[in-house]
């Protein structure tokens, strides 16, 4: 019983001092591609993130950040409606293109010398803007009619965010890790620029497994 008692408490002081040392740096990031497709309605949506990430411990095992990157989405949709003799044909593609910046504050837990659980606040947010352009072709069976618009908007908008988000982090070098979040809480804003009535706020909480993320950091290690 001695030797189980003195385990434990070895154990437990080394879990206690197992910390990430103030100074300590790393070198991180997201680099995301997705594409999907609808054949049954003619829909291609394309997404593009890239946000490289430095965060710095201003404390042990308390670690402040930022992120700043580039973020492109394309949705492309060919549909056609008819009414009475008249149908129309519509080529759409939408385009957005945004800076993305997202500082952060994260706080670890050790639960041994290589594997910590984590918290992390961050304020995620874009400035861009998206461009709408649509052909619409209109033919009339009955006369042979043919009509094309071709219609272009654009419009700047801003979106912030804050999250909360737990994760995992575990250290398989001196230099390097590997961390996984899964799901979030948080609140987000959109806003288009000039447009007072088009504020979009979204509130999102609870574990959502599509909202696992993995991630490789490099490590200053001091």
């Amino acid at each position: 019983m001695k030797k189980f008692k003195l385990a434990c408490a070895i154990v437990l002081f080394g879990l206690s001092n197992a910390q990430i040392q103030k100074g300590t740096g790393y070198l991180s990031g997201t680099i995301n591609y997705t594409q999907q497709e609808d054949k049954n309605i003619d829909l291609t949506e394309k997404n593009f993130k890239v946000i490289p990430t430095a965060g710095l411990f201003v404390a042990p095992n308390l670690a402040v950040g930022a992120g700043l990157g580039y973020i492109n989405r394309r949705t492309e949709h060919n549909y056609d409606s008819s009414y009475g003799s008249f149908v129309n044909f519509f080529d759409y593609t939408g385009k957005t293109n945004a800076v993305a910046v997202a500082p952060f504050i994260r706080k670890y837990w050790n639960l041994s010398d290589k594997l910590y659980f984590f918290g992390q606040l961050e304020i995620p947010m874009e400035f861009g803007k998206i461009n709408q352009d649509a052909i619409v072709t209109t033919m009339d069976g009955t006369s042979g009619f043919i009509s094309v618009q071709t219609l272009s908007v654009e419009r700047k908008y801003t979106s912030v965010e804050v999250n909360v988000k737990p994760g995992l982090d575990f250290f398989f070098s001196k230099n390097w890790s590997v961390e996984a979040t899964v799901g979030e809480f948080g609140y987000r804003n959109f806003k288009y620029k000039n447009e007072d009535d088009t504020d979009r706020k979204n509130y999102k909480a609870g574990l959502n497994l599509s909202a696992v993320s993995f991630g490789v950091k490099y490590v200053f290690a001091k």
